[in-house]
């Protein structure tokens, strides 16, 4: 339900346009006639400040027009206590996103960014089909001049349309080629008219726009127009879906209950292992002895700070966590130290979270970023409401993306199915749904940072029902052998399959002939991953870095996979091998599971992720 309008004009009333990087003003003296034209309240604040903080990650900046959109908020909150969001008509500016969300954060909002990521094509003839008189107030873009100032959006869309396939205009205007006012929609109880125009310039950057003076009129009750909601999955995945009917499912429960959760549980403790690479240090297998689940969390980030500081790094250098939980009950505990210690920081780590069986209460593994510069690490980190996938509920990163000279790396996030217009999660006897729309989630937000080759997924579920589910939905995706299935006691919020994973993107030089390019490395690596009964290699920009994803029953094996330096181990086991590992002096990271495919459901007793780095 809507509640209250609120607007931000230009301190100086006579202005109509203001330098911002943020807000557009034109048009600023007829705001107040919204609230007659919709029975509602509107509440307004000046622009005292300016575009002073222009980093794509808002934090709070004195002076800045953004602490003006805060102080409007809490005017409104004052008076209507009870409001829980705000409306942010973002489509493609992090910019833009970023800050409205910050400010939301801040006073216990949600942001609700509904135009996020959609096809503006499609959302512009939504526009024009629900009614909406909305009309063009200020051009900029060209073959945008004043001649197309007061044109409605509907006459003006087959000159958008053909401006986009000639000059990639934005047909939404997402770029700033033009402003729009509204005079009618389907919800208004009265209508906006326009009684005298004054043209303004063209200026010198072809930039005109108008001086409107209005009158509120009485209109016919008119039907309101409710648009549809953009279908759950787009048409790639849809079609993914429709070859998953065919799957037969087994129809057994095989649930896991708490008694068997606590037999499950392994009685050997694994050690902690610090290891050094040529861009990272990866920090593995942290554990507390601590009584309690509170003060084995905080004992795990006083172990964590330390090593960092020790290494010379900060928590705002880790990349990516891998968080393992006995009891994912306790979640929500767990969740708010680990709050806590990322509070603030400039695009937290990405993460991953399972349920599994452990000795400690909580385990934990990262990655950090060695001597990179705050243009190295970059990233999504997505708090508002919207049909794309789901926002960050918690302090973490959708991705965060290391860009070295050869190639970009990015680690994404834990995905399950929640539905993203409401944060629900999918029905959880919907098997192939939530296959489907889970990994749809990770495949957006791999492409919005425009890290898009697979090196390597990991699919996490609950029941083995859901197995060859899982298995369809990967060769459906994508034709390639990089996926670990793993079957685990739990994951968040009761969901029955999580994707997670890393991408890559190789970066071609000025001068370089071709991506294929690759410098040859020693082929140790390779010799030792063909031993192993499954195996897959993946080169990385140039080959100055490696990803396999290995298999095997002979744990013997793994011990071999020391020989070569330079690299991170993590060793995902169905049986408890932390002694073995120890004995064959293996510095692993430790991922205990109850079952372990391939991607083709094969079962293995072990596998392994296995990444190595070569200087170029």
């Amino acid at each position: 339900m809507l509640i209250a309008l609120a607007n931000l004009y230009p301190e100086q009333t006579n202005r109509d346009e203001i330098d911002s990087f943020m807000f557009q003003t034109v048009g600023h003296d007829i705001i107040e006639n919204y609230s007659k034209c919709l029975d509602l309240p509107l509440y307004r604040q000046p622009i005292t400040g300016g575009s002073t903080n222009q980093n794509l990650e808002y934090s709070i900046t004195d002076n800045d027009e953004i602490e003006d959109l805060h102080k409007l908020l809490a005017k409104v909150l004052v008076h209507h206590p009870q409001v829980e969001g705000v409306s942010c008509g973002a489509i493609l500016s992090q910019y833009q996103r970023t800050r409205v969300e910050n400010v939301c954060d801040r006073l216990g909002l949600t942001s609700l960014t509904y135009l996020w990521q959609r096809n503006q094509r499609d959302l512009m003839q939504e526009m024009c089909a629900s009614q909406l008189d909305a009309r063009i107030v200020k051009v900029a873009a060209i073959g945008l001049n004043e001649k197309h100032l007061n044109k409605s959006i509907t006459q003006l869309f087959p000159t958008l349309d053909k401006l986009n396939q000639m000059y990639e205009v934005h047909i939404c205007g997402e770029g700033g080629e033009f402003e729009t006012m509204v005079m009618d929609a389907s919800f208004f109880d009265k209508k906006i008219n326009i009684v005298d125009k004054q043209i303004i310039g063209p200026t010198n950057d072809d930039v005109s726009y108008m001086r409107l003076k209005v009158e509120v009129q009485d209109k016919e009750p008119c039907k309101f127009v409710k648009l549809n909601a953009p279908p759950l999955l787009d048409e790639k995945f849809q079609e993914i879906y429709d070859e998953l009917q065919n799957v037969q499912l087994t129809e057994e429960e095989d649930q896991i209950t708490n008694l068997e959760k606590l037999s499950l549980q392994h009685d050997t403790d694994v050690t902690m292992i610090v290891k050094e690479t040529n861009t990272k240090l990866y920090i593995s297998n942290l554990t507390s002895s601590k009584e309690t689940l509170a003060h084995q969390a905080s004992d795990i980030f006083a172990q964590l700070s330390e090593i960092l500081t020790s290494n010379n790094l900060t928590f705002n250098e880790i990349q990516h966590v891998t968080l393992l939980l006995s009891d994912m009950t306790h979640f929500g505990e767990i969740n708010a130290i680990y709050s806590k210690n990322f509070e603030g920081l400039f695009l937290p780590p990405s993460r991953i979270c399972i349920e599994t069986k452990l000795t400690a209460k909580v385990q934990l593994s990262c990655i950090v970023l060695k001597n990179t510069v705050p243009s190295n690490k970059s990233g999504i980190h997505i708090r508002s409401r919207s049909f794309w996938a789901p926002q960050n509920i918690g302090p973490y990163s959708q991705s965060i993306v290391d860009t070295r000279e050869h190639y970009k790396l990015a680690t994404l996030s834990g995905q399950i199915p929640l539905i993203p217009s409401t944060m629900a999660l999918s029905d959880s006897k919907q098997n192939r749904l939530n296959s489907v729309l889970a990994l749809q989630h990770l495949d957006r937000v791999k492409a919005l940072v425009n890290v898009g080759h697979i090196g390597l997924l990991v699919c996490f579920i609950v029941n083995e029902n859901d197995l060859s589910i899982v298995t369809k939905t990967w060769s459906e995706y994508i034709h390639g052998n990089q996926l670990v299935i793993v079957r685990v006691t739990g994951l968040p919020k009761g969901a029955n399959v999580e994707w997670g994973g890393i991408s890559f993107e190789n970066i071609v030089g000025m001068y370089d002939d071709s991506d294929d390019e690759e410098v040859k490395q020693p082929d140790l690596m390779e010799e030792v991953a063909a031993k192993f009964e499954q195996n897959t290699v993946i080169s990385i920009g140039k080959g100055s870095i490696r990803i396999a994803t290995l298999f095997s029953n002979d744990l013997a094996l793994f011990a071999e996979l020391s020989k070569v330096k330079g690299g991170h181990i993590q060793l995902i086991a169905t049986q408890d091998v932390a002694a073995q590992l120890h004995r064959y002096k293996c510095d692993f990271e430790y991922l205990p599971v109850l079952n372990l495919y391939d991607h083709k459901g094969t079962p293995y007793k072990y596998s392994v992720v296995w990444k190595v780095e070569y200087n170029l």
